[in-house]
């Protein structure tokens, strides 16, 4: 990927300890996810490069949501410390010079010392695209999930009216997982029509590994939700859809 350009180089004015609150976006085509790992190409590894280019000093990254292979994000918020290097008004511009074209900092913000990106957050927004269009399209290629075949709309939304509130949702998340527990709280959970698009987007508390992307599987199946939500085992859920339809859409603080 080409790396943009930056015309001069800013003023050095960030003092020391300085906790910056980046938003970023995304194309999780070309990532191996977030977290950064050894030999793989991951968000976290090219956004702490740009770091170490920008700033003298850059340190404890951290990352709202750890999204997977292939996730996209219109609204991550990581929190890092940083000293020396360009003042906050053009910290997103100048790692920008930095970042490849498929990640960008949308905004760069002075914010409190106690203010950590994950711990923080109060609910986290995803979206779920799939793309129904009769015939594929190459813009939509792993940005949404070609599903042309018949889909019940109504009943879809039936059904994500029954996640609200607080329930058990180990049925969608691979057995073999690193959660001891398993309630999470929704705020919301509906499906949209737009134009040749079909979204499911969702607001909860806090998710479990790949829960969005099984709920959406399990919903497509035809499976009902309702027997699932009190601590169901995770193959009575249905399949768990592709990533590149899932984006993190927002994180609420």
């Amino acid at each position: 990927m080409s790396i943009r350009g930056f015309p001069g180089s800013p003023p050095t004015t960030i003092g020391p300890d300085v906790r910056l609150r980046l938003t970023l976006e995304y194309d999780g085509t070309g990532f191996r996810g977030w977290a950064a790992q050894p030999g793989l190409r991951t968000v976290e590894g090219v956004l702490r490069d740009a770091l170490g280019l920008t700033f003298p000093s850059a340190g404890g990254l951290a990352v709202a949501g750890r999204t997977d292979t292939g996730v996209h994000a219109l609204g991550q918020v990581a929190s890092v410390d940083v000293e020396g290097g360009p003042p906050p008004e053009r910290a997103a511009e100048a790692l920008n010079a930095f970042l490849p074209n498929d990640v960008a900092v949308v905004a760069a913000e002075t914010s409190p010392a106690d203010f950590h990106a994950r711990h923080s957050s109060r609910s986290r927004s995803y979206r779920y695209r799939i793309f129904r269009r009769r015939m594929p399209s190459p813009f939509e290629h792993r940005r949404s999930w070609w599903l042309p075949r018949p889909l019940e709309v109504d009943r879809l939304r039936g059904q994500a009216a029954l996640l609200l509130g607080e329930h058990d949702f180990r049925a969608f998340t691979p057995t073999e997982s690193q959660h001891e527990v398993f309630l999470r709280v929704v705020a919301s959970a509906a499906w949209h029509e737009r134009d040749n698009h079909l979204d499911f987007e969702i607001t909860a508390d806090s998710y479990l590994r790949h829960m969005v992307r099984t709920l959406v599987g399990t919903m497509v199946d035809g499976i009902d939700l309702a027997p699932l939500l009190d601590g169901a085992t995770r193959p009575e859920a249905g399949r768990t859809a592709p990533a590149w339809g899932l984006y993190l859409v927002r994180v609420g603080y």
